[in-house]
């Protein structure tokens, strides 16, 4: 396999992002986004995906996140189509199960060249912190829409709002970290009978 890693930068009258991706990394973060809680779920998503995740954002924070958060998961969906380029070799689908304490999440993946987003996630309370958790649909929503994959996401239960979003965040990586993953059977090959994805 080549080696999987993009860099990519988006520049708006809004925000200002830049990411460093390494899909066959160690899991290592450095992430500045302006936003503590959302950097805290990004660090689940290279921790668990075994992704080296670099992640530099200026938003307009003195509105609200929701600019800032959104265009990182645009950033991020591009830099994760740039860096897996033809998809040859990869398994494509990713699933996992992630429990944290009373909370229980489901992420399924499909890296299709499609973009498909279900999710059902009901937060005990609007805000962990000063975080809004409307935005966490938006930073989904955006990385589907720019990576072109198919993701259903599924909170299958849980009483603390900040368990449930970590819960989603942390299969979402593990998810995506199986799907990106090498199949031997499969070098050169892609993984469709289309023959493209």
């Amino acid at each position: 396999m080549n080696v999987r890693k993009a860099r990519v930068t988006r520049n708006t009258l809004e925000t200002q992002v830049e990411i460093n991706v390494n899909l066959d990394g160690t899991g290592a973060a450095k992430l500045n986004t302006g936003v503590p809680f959302f950097d805290h779920m990004l660090d689940q998503v290279a921790r668990h995906g075994c992704i080296d995740l670099e992640i530099n954002a200026n938003g307009d924070l003195h509105i609200d996140a929701h600019h800032t958060v959104e265009d990182v998961g645009i950033t991020l969906g591009q830099a994760v189509k740039e860096a897996l380029g033809n998809k040859q070799g990869i398994r494509r689908y990713g699933h996992a199960y992630v429990p944290l304490d009373e909370a229980l999440s489901r992420v399924v993946i499909d890296l299709s060249g499609r973009p498909g987003l279900e999710y059902h996630a009901d937060y005990p309370r609007a805000r962990i912190g000063d975080f809004d958790v409307d935005l966490l649909l938006e930073f989904f929503r955006g990385f589907v829409n720019n990576a072109a994959v198919t993701v259903h996401i599924d909170n299958l239960r849980g009483v603390n709002a900040h368990h449930v979003a970590e819960t989603i965040f942390k299969a979402f990586g593990r998810a995506l970290r199986m799907a990106v993953e090498p199949d031997p059977r499969l070098a050169g090959v892609t993984p469709s009978t289309k023959g493209a994805l």
